[in-house]
């Protein structure tokens, strides 16, 4: 089988992410920092010769996908399957706010509890499997081609230890900045990481809470 090149990357800073509110399925603008590292990411890719753009239908990554597409001239593709995890009634809140106002389920998420349901949202197990099951079919689909994926913190979290076979339940021990670069290969269904957590294109730095 013919090798995928894919790109993965974070969409750009949103006022939640400056807030410290939980996002999942609920969604807020770009900052001016983000449309900033949107632009960033654009230019640091616009010269690879990219043959498809495949990103969240979530409006942060459209949002983020608006320059590329631009500079690119290509039609981004909407995929529901690269959503950030559903995240229930937790979204909107900060962390603080959780830890008040609903505690036994807050000390699940933070507890990565496989099969924790935030009510109206979704276990982190059933994200995982969502987010393998999306990105396989994306990298079989992208044999012989370089395609950029942009996600998700979560997203790119999930694909990370799904890539190396990191155990769900384990503390997070890589980054996930808004808007860095991350390059994977996959070939004959397996992957391999080749670069995390690029941020070379960002002068500003990013930010790192997912």
């Amino acid at each position: 089988m013919s090798k995928s090149k894919l790109i993965v990357i974070r969409h750009g800073e949103t006022v939640w992410n400056a807030e410290a509110r939980i996002q999942g399925h609920g969604d807020s603008p770009l900052t001016a920092a983000g449309i900033a590292q949107a632009l960033a990411v654009a230019r640091k890719l616009a010269g690879e010769g990219l043959d498809a753009i495949i990103a969240s239908d979530l409006g942060r990554v459209r949002q983020t996908v608006e320059p590329l597409a631009r500079l690119t001239g290509l039609s981004a593709q909407y995929d529901p399957g690269l959503r950030e995890r559903n995240y229930g009634i937790f979204e909107g809140k900060t962390l603080a706010e959780l830890d008040v106002e609903m505690p036994g389920e807050f000390e699940k998420y933070r507890a990565r509890d496989l099969h924790g349901v935030p009510p109206g949202g979704e276990s982190l197990a059933q994200f995982h499997a969502r987010v393998a099951a999306t990105m396989e079919r994306i990298a079989v689909e992208a044999a012989g081609r370089k395609v950029a994926v942009i996600a998700h913190g979560g997203v790119c979290g999930e694909l990370f230890r799904h890539a190396m076979r990191l155990p769900l339940e384990a503390p997070r021990t890589y980054t996930l900045f808004n808007a860095a670069i991350n390059r994977f290969r996959y070939q004959d269904g397996q992957w391999m990481v080749e670069v995390w957590g690029d941020m070379s294109h960002l002068k500003a730095g990013s930010r790192d809470d997912a």
